[in-house]
């Protein structure tokens, strides 16, 4: 889309025209597919969440709030350009203060704000109002991959690395694939806990429409209910040094029963020690057990 904004932000007739070729002469091709990005892409990721949604909506609706301002202004100055030439008009008018159309030109921008506000002010809610959980994970930046804990299933944990171009398998897309994939329910609501261990990070997945900052210290809190079995990519999207285009986010969104027996066979993959008992061993970590495969 950032051609399109881009093309209306000129508002000019060539702006304007590039804008409509963008959008409606490209092939279908062109637009978001589910779960990742396609060739010369131009619109969003298909949204698979409530919230993603709740964003596609409004974005459109300010487009056509953008689209009749850009062809206002057109009009504006070609109707200028035509009838306040000097061969048409060579006698230029001395008004100098029209109260009603400053009035107008006050109150409808006001207006437009008001209409852009309240569903705006109505998303920026449901994007922090959460829901009840009904399982949730913690994702930890580090330099340069995401390690993951699942508090409600015995702290499980694991590191996900992307996959090099010689491991990857048929269908699994170049520089987004992981060794170990995020799984959740299908229809359920999952919150995110978000922190880093060393740099800022940032967790991203555009389909689900969740992006949280990864803060060292500090750990912030997300949510997405995904209606939709697949396979969902995302990246890390704040600069965290050398390798920050090379540590993707997968989200494999499964029926629960799948969810269910991936559980069992992942606590035995990724299998966590208790805690020791007692009081003389209460200082000790327990420790843990992830993922072998280090990033390169």
């Amino acid at each position: 889309m950032l051609k399109v904004f881009s093309a209306f932000g000129q508002r000019n007739l060539a702006g304007f025209i590039f804008a409509a070729l963008t959008v409606f002469v490209l092939p279908a091709a062109a637009f978001g597919a589910e779960g990742q990005p396609v060739p010369w892409q131009i619109d969003f990721q298909d949204a698979v969440t409530p919230i993603a949604q709740s964003m596609h909506d409004f974005h459109n609706f300010l487009m056509v709030i953008i689209t009749a301002i850009a062809l206002f202004v057109l009009a504006l100055l070609a109707y200028v350009l035509l009838r306040f030439n000097e061969k048409a008009n060579p006698t230029p008018s001395k008004v100098t203060h029209n109260t009603t159309l400053e009035v107008v030109w006050t109150a409808v921008p006001v207006l437009i704000l008001i209409m852009i506000a309240i569903p705006s002010f109505r998303l920026l809610f449901a994007q922090y109002n959460f829901p009840n959980a009904d399982l949730t994970i913690k994702a930890i930046g580090n330099q340069w991959y995401w390690t993951y804990e699942y508090p409600d299933h015995d702290n499980m944990t694991f590191d996900s690395i992307m996959l090099e171009e010689d491991e990857l398998k048929p269908g699994q897309p170049r520089l987004l694939a992981v060794d170990n994939e995020i799984v959740v329910p299908v229809n359920r609501t999952v919150h995110v806990l978000v922190t880093a261990s060393d740099v800022l990070h940032n967790w991203t997945v555009p389909s689900f429409g969740v992006k949280v900052d990864a803060v060292p210290g500090r750990v912030l809190k997300t949510w997405f209910r995904a209606t939709s079995v697949g396979t969902f990519y995302g990246q890390c999207s704040e600069l965290c040094g050398q390798r920050h285009a090379f540590m993707p986010i997968t989200v494999r969104v499964v029926p629960e029963a799948e969810f269910d027996g991936w559980i069992k066979k992942a606590k035995v993959q990724f299998a966590s020690a208790l805690p020791v008992q007692g009081p003389e061993k209460q200082d000790k970590p327990a420790p843990m057990l992830v993922s072998v495969r280090q990033p390169k």
